[in-house]
C-alpha cells in the first residue's frame, strides 16, 4: 500500500442521505455502500479494467511503442469475477468494464453474464472502441448490460486513423451502427478533444449522435504517463470553449441528471440527445467523487491522478478463496483514498502510468 494522503480530511457537505447518482437509479435494497473514505464519500462505482492491451494505440492514451502487461501478471476472469461480487457486497451498485479495450479479452462476454448475475448490482456498463461491436454487440446485450460507451474522435478517416494510429473509421461506424440494432437502452460516444487534431469537428459529432439519438461527452485529456506524441498544454481544449461553439449553433439547456460518473450534461430541445462534458482541468470534479478503479494487473487506485493504491492481485493470490480478507483490506483502503488530483498541464508528469493501464 502507498504512503498516506497529504490531505487534511474534512467532511463533505452533502448530506449522507444523498443517493450515489440521479435520474432514475438510486440506493438499491441491499442497503448503503460500506466504502466511506476519510471526507464522507461513499463508493458505490467501480471501473474494472479486464486488460492493458488495445487494438488501437490512440496517442492520448499510451505510446506508439507500448509494452503490455504479460499476462500471468493480469488477473484471471476468476479473480475479476471475485472482486466484482466483493465489492457489491460492499455496496458498490455500479460497474463499468474498461482496458486498454475490454473487448480484445477472450471471455469478456463470459465475464459480463457472471458480473450483470451478481444480486444487488444496478448496472454493468462498458466502454469500447467499437471496432468488435460488428460481432458481439446482440451477444453483449443480451449478458445483460443495458448501457455502452463507444470512442468516437473523429468522422474523418485519415483523422481517426491517425489519432488512433491504425484504427478502422468505417469498422468502428458498424460497431455503432449494430449497437444500435442490438438495442442497448443507451449508447453515448466519448471523445476526446485535442486543438488542432479534432476540435473542428465538435459540432459534427453533436449532429452525427443527433442522427441516431445517441447521448455524446467531451472529454478533456488527462495528463497520464508520458506519451510523446504532442504538447498537452498546447493541444488542450477547456470544456466551457466546446460548449460555447456548441451553444452558437443550438441551444444546450443544462440539467441535473447523472450517470454516476463525473460528466455534466445538457438536453437539446426537440432531441433526443445529451451533450455531456468530463472536465478534469477546468471544473474539477473531485468533491463527490463516487468511484475507484482496479487496473487489469489487480491495482486498487483510489484516485485517477493520485498513486494512492493497494495491490489487490497480492492479497488474492496470498490467501486465495479468502474473500473475508479481501473485503477487509478494500475497506482499509478507503483511509488513504485523497480529497482529489491536482492535474498540472504545464507540469512533466508525475502519473507515468499511461491511460490505458490506469483503466479506461
Amino acid at each position: 500500500m502507498k504512503g498516506p494522503a497529504s490531505q487534511t480530511a474534512r467532511p463533505l457537505q452533502a448530506s449522507p442521505d444523498t443517493p450515489p447518482w440521479h435520474g432514475g437509479e438510486g440506493e438499491s435494497s441491499a442497503g448503503p455502500s460500506a466504502l466511506v473514505d476519510r471526507f464522507g464519500r461513499r463508493i458505490t462505482y467501480l471501473r474494472l479494467s479486464l486488460t492493458d492491451r488495445c487494438n488501437f494505440r490512440c496517442v492520448y492514451c499510451m505510446a506508439e511503442d507500448q509494452r503490455f502487461t504479460p499476462r500471468e501478471q493480469v488477473l484471471s476472469l476468476d479473480e475479476l469475477a471475485e472482486l466484482a461480487a466483493v465489492f457489491v457486497a460492499l455496496g458498490v451498485r455500479k460497474i463499468r468494464l474498461t482496458g486498454g479495450e475490454p473487448l480484445v479479452r477472450p471471455g469478456a462476454v463470459d465475464l459480463m453474464r457472471r458480473i450483470t448475475a451478481l444480486p444487488g448490482l444496478m448496472e454493468l456498463v462498458i466502454t469500447t472502441n467499437g471496432a468488435r461491436l460488428p460481432e458481439l454487440a446482440r451477444d453483449i446485450r443480451a449478458a445483460g448490460v443495458r448501457r455502452i460507451n463507444i470512442s468516437l474522435d473523429s468522422l474523418r478517416p485519415e483523422r481517426f486513423r491517425a489519432m488512433t494510429r491504425n484504427g478502422d473509421l468505417a469498422r468502428v461506424l458498424q460497431g455503432i451502427d449494430a449497437a444500435l440494432a442490438a438495442g442497448f437502452e443507451r449508447i453515448k460516444l466519448n471523445v476526446v478533444v485535442l486543438k488542432g487534431r479534432n476540435h473542428d469537428e465538435v459540432l459534427d459529432l453533436v449532429r452525427f449522435a443527433m442522427d441516431r439519438g445517441i447521448n455524446i461527452s467531451f472529454i478533456e485529456e488527462m495528463p497520464l504517463g508520458v506519451i510523446g506524441d504532442h504538447d498537452r498544454a498546447e493541444a488542450f481544449y477547456p470544456s466551457e470553449r466546446i460548449r460555447a461553439e456548441l451553444a452558437a449553433a443550438m441551444t444546450l439547456v443544462p440539467t441535473t441528471e447523472s450517470t454516476g460518473g463525473p460528466a455534466r450534461y445538457y438536453r437539446i430541445p426537440g432531441s433526443e440527445t445529451r451533450v455531456g462534458f468530463i472536465s478534469p482541468h477546468s471544473h474539477n470534479f473531485c468533491g463527490d467523487c463516487n468511484r475507484v478503479r482496479v487496473t487489469a494487473e489487480g491495482l486498487l487506485l483510489l484516485c485517477l491522478g493520485q498513486e494512492h493504491s493497494l495491490d489487490l492481485r497480492a492479497v488474492m493470490r496470498a490467501h486465495p478463496g479468502d474473500t473475508t480478507r479481501l473485503r477487509d483490506a478494500i475497506v482499509d483502503a478507503m483511509q488513504i483514498k485523497p480529497e482529489g488530483h491536482s492535474f498540472d498541464l504545464q507540469a512533466k508528469p508525475v502519473i507515468f502510468r499511461t491511460m490505458n493501464k490506469t483503466g479506461g
